[in-house]
């Protein structure tokens, strides 16, 4: 028995048992659809800051500079909140109903990350976290703080220590049953409860997620360079794509699934059970040419509620300009030259580069008219850069 003070009343709240209490957790947390659920201490990871630091001085993190300045409190949780003691690890599955890799051999149709197809997941998981920490407060009297990819919090390392997966040599959290399709979330509890056993790395001497990398984005297992990576690229990178990255591109439109979709412990992985995560079908295979006649209203339309639209109409034009030029299909050419006198520069270098891969003869007769009334020197570069 445990009493509080709330205000100037006591109030008396019965404190059930620890392992009584993680039961009902459980149990409440698979009903509202998460799919695993482990408990981590908040000490499980001391070897975080070391790992942190090391990727940070090594330019890893690549223009995310959120990361560099909230690195105290991402490496510790403790940092983060000081009366943290436990931390609930959950995972909602979100595997898909198809292959992810097939459309890449379809270079007219746009390519849009698994996690990206239908809702925000943030918007899906969050009240359920809040639901789940809410029955913890009540139950246990404790403080408890709910965190879904919103705050400098390692959810993939203490995942790993609460027992959901490992973090696989692509850094991605891996589980037996899910395979690479889980979104995380966490609850910071002043509670002791009873941490669960961590789940030992089970790759193997498997390297296919390397292998299949476009970028070589690995440079050794276990560690991810941000500014080589797809993912980083198309979705969290503000300015032109790197020209060493445009071809390996392909119609990648909004981030890369290639390391999470050849992993082999996909077979077990399951459908996900929340129909507002799988595909939409508009957003599954949408057409470039489609993509391309978006304006800002059609784009944030289409988009409403995806994750997709939190890149804005201009880096999304970027990539599906991109992706026209690697297309090879000479009659979407046309939708690259509308493009040229866009207001965003980031648009018209991207559609300087498509038309200059489809229709070299055509973009040479232009550029001269266009170079005499470019401003910016990053889209007049992109008239004479090699190819």
């Amino acid at each position: 028995m445990d009493f509080r003070l709330r205000g100037n009343d006591p109030v008396k709240t019965v404190t059930p048992s620890a392992d009584k209490l993680v039961a009902e957790l459980r149990t409440r947390a698979r009903a509202l659809g998460f799919d695993s659920f482990g408990i981590a201490p908040a000490s499980a990871r001391p070897d975080l800051p070391a790992k942190l630091q090391a990727a940070l001085d090594a330019g890893w993190h690549g223009d995310m500079e959120w990361m560099a300045e909230t690195a105290e409190r991402r490496a510790s949780p403790t940092a983060l909140w000081d009366e943290v003691r436990s931390i609930i690890l959950l995972g909602y599955n979100y595997g898909p109903e198809t292959d992810p890799l097939a459309i890449l051999g379809e270079r007219d149709l746009g390519s849009i990350s698994v996690y990206a197809r239908n809702r925000d997941y943030h918007e899906i998981i969050k009240g359920k976290l809040k639901e789940l920490a809410g029955l913890l407060s009540r139950r246990s009297g404790e403080g408890v703080k709910v965190f879904v990819d919103t705050a400098p919090v390692m959810e993939k390392p203490l995942a790993e220590a609460a027992g959901l997966g490992w973090q696989g040599k692509h850094t991605i959290l891996v589980s037996r049953e899910f395979g690479s399709w889980l979104f995380l979330g966490a609850i910071f509890t002043s509670a002791e409860l009873p941490p669960d056993q961590p789940h030992a790395e089970s790759c193997g001497s498997c390297t296919r997620c390397l292998d299949i990398c476009p970028t070589q984005a690995f440079p050794a297992p276990f560690q991810l360079d941000s500014r080589r990576c797809l993912a980083y690229l198309s979705v969290e990178h503000k300015g032109p794509i790197p020209l060493e990255f445009r071809v390996p591109m392909g119609n990648r439109i909004y981030g890369c699934d290639d390391c999470l979709a050849v992993c082999p412990w996909n077979k077990f992985a399951k459908v996900s059970r929340e129909a507002k995560l799988r595909a939409r079908a508009d957003l599954e295979r949408p057409t470039l040419a489609q993509l391309a006649r978006l304006d800002d209203e059609g784009f944030r339309t289409l988009f409403a509620g995806s994750p997709v639209k939190r890149i804005g109409h201009g880096r999304f034009l970027r990539n599906v300009l991109i992706a026209i030029g690697n297309s090879g299909n000479v009659e979407l050419a046309g939708l690259a030259e509308d493009r040229l006198d866009a207001d965003d520069p980031l648009v018209r270098g991207a559609a300087i580069w498509a038309l200059r891969r489809l229709t070299p003869e055509r973009a040479q007769r232009l550029s001269l008219a266009y170079l005499a009334k470019e401003g910016d020197s990053s889209v007049r570069s992109e008239w004479t850069a090699d190819l």
